[in-house]
């Protein structure tokens, strides 16, 4: 399926920067700079997080597709330099350089870590040095993601659809079950887990603590809630068309995740069909979705590959990171011989930030769907038609 809203990200982990293009976002949507590092900043936060987070104040500049503080309709280009760059000049220059003469590069990688892109990727691009990879697949390339689903995400509030997310699990700790306030990130953002339940905050933050003392890293998983999206988004008629296919892939595209759910997800599967599924009642104004409401919501906001008019509830699981300060078994790929893993500076966990990626990724499918499903050049004319659809979906059942 050809996506209407694309997103393109270049740029290494120390590289100068990274780079961020969008296509597809229509004309004179308000924009500021500043609206995009708010979300930067929220990414780079989080208890259990490294030294690298303390280096990096993340900031966009636009590079084109912005002028007078509005989208132009053009693709938008955005430029997020990395400070770290200074210390990684020798290490990361793209000049060719002669190694018989100068030895290896410094911080070369040949003791590939487990779990991690190191060993497949020198075996798939046959490269000498990890680095070659590890840059790359570094989770440092979602910035790039998060500054372009920055925009996508002011693109959904103009038609009422926000977004948020909490941590629900870390470490073997559950967050317990809280009715979830109105604005959930002006909530989970004031924890340093970005949990909703303060008791479960102390055990995580101990948790993460002894792990950190351990050598050793933690997952965890969080939940992603997007709100006020009306009926009707994606497709039945195609796989590659259903929003609920195109949302997991999103989510699996992130480093280190391996799990996604809907709704109630896996547990559906150990329950009864009159356990599961939502049944439907009127409820007159409710426009968005028909006029009709779901007494649960157990399906996640998702019939059929469609949005049904309830909130789209999406669970996305994060494995440990794979770069442990007390390293695991390996090979050094230079002798063939037994080694331990190559030790990088990393976090305990990225859970809590994983939330603010897993934001970004939905922002982006969920856009990608409003524009397929209600066009325009500009963002009066896809109003007009997003206000027509809703009158005549309105009327369909009074």
């Amino acid at each position: 399926m050809l996506r209407l809203l694309r997103l393109t990200t270049a740029g290494e982990s120390h590289g100068p920067a990274l780079v961020c293009t969008l296509e597809g976002m229509p004309a004179g949507l308000p924009l500021r700079a500043d609206d995009i590092n708010a979300d930067l900043h929220r990414r780079q936060q989080g208890y259990g997080r490294g030294r690298r987070m303390q280096i990096e104040r993340d900031e966009i500049e636009f590079l084109s597709g912005v002028r007078a503080g509005e989208t132009l309709g053009s693709p938008i280009a955005m430029l997020i330099r990395n400070r770290d760059w200074k210390n990684w000049v020798e290490i990361m220059d793209p000049a060719p350089r002669d190694d018989d003469a100068d030895g290896p590069r410094k911080r070369s990688v040949t003791r590939p870590r487990p779990g991690h892109a190191d060993l497949t990727g020198i075996l798939k691009y046959d490269r000498d040095d990890a680095r070659d990879i590890l840059e790359r697949a570094s989770a440092r390339e979602t910035t790039a993601r998060v500054a372009g689903a920055a925009i996508a995400r002011t693109l959904l509030k103009a038609f009422g659809v926000t977004i948020g997310s909490h941590l629900v699990h870390l470490g073997g700790v559950d967050a317990g079950a809280v009715a979830l306030p109105d604005d959930i990130n002006a909530v989970a953002d004031l924890s340093a887990v970005r949990t909703l339940d303060p008791e479960a905050e102390v055990r995580i933050i101990a948790r993460i603590d002894a792990a950190r003392a351990d050598g050793n890293t933690l997952g965890g998983i969080c939940e992603v809630v997007a709100r006020g999206l009306p009926v009707g988004l994606g497709s039945h008629v195609s796989w590659d068309r259903k929003l609920d296919g195109r949302i997991g892939q999103a989510m699996l595209s992130i480093p280190a995740v391996k799990g996604v759910e809907i709704g109630i997800g896996f547990d559906a599967a150990r329950l009864t069909g009159a356990e599961v599924h939502d049944e439907i009642v009127m409820a007159s104004g409710r426009a968005i979705a028909g006029n009709v409401r779901r007494t649960t919501n157990r399906a996640g906001g998702l019939d059929g590959g469609m949005t049904n008019g309830e909130p789209v509830m999406v669970r996305v699981a994060m494995k440990p990171i794979a770069t442990l300060m007390k390293p695991l078994r390996t090979i050094d790929t230079t002798t063939s011989s037994s080694a331990e893993a190559v030790v990088e500076r990393s976090d305990v966990t990225a859970v809590p930030a994983m939330g603010v990626i897993a934001e970004a990724m939905l922002a982006l499918v969920l856009a990608d769907a409003m524009v397929e499903k209600f066009g325009g050049d500009s963002l009066p004319e896809m109003r007009r038609n997003y206000d027509a659809y809703l009158a005549q979906v309105a009327q369909r059942l009074g």
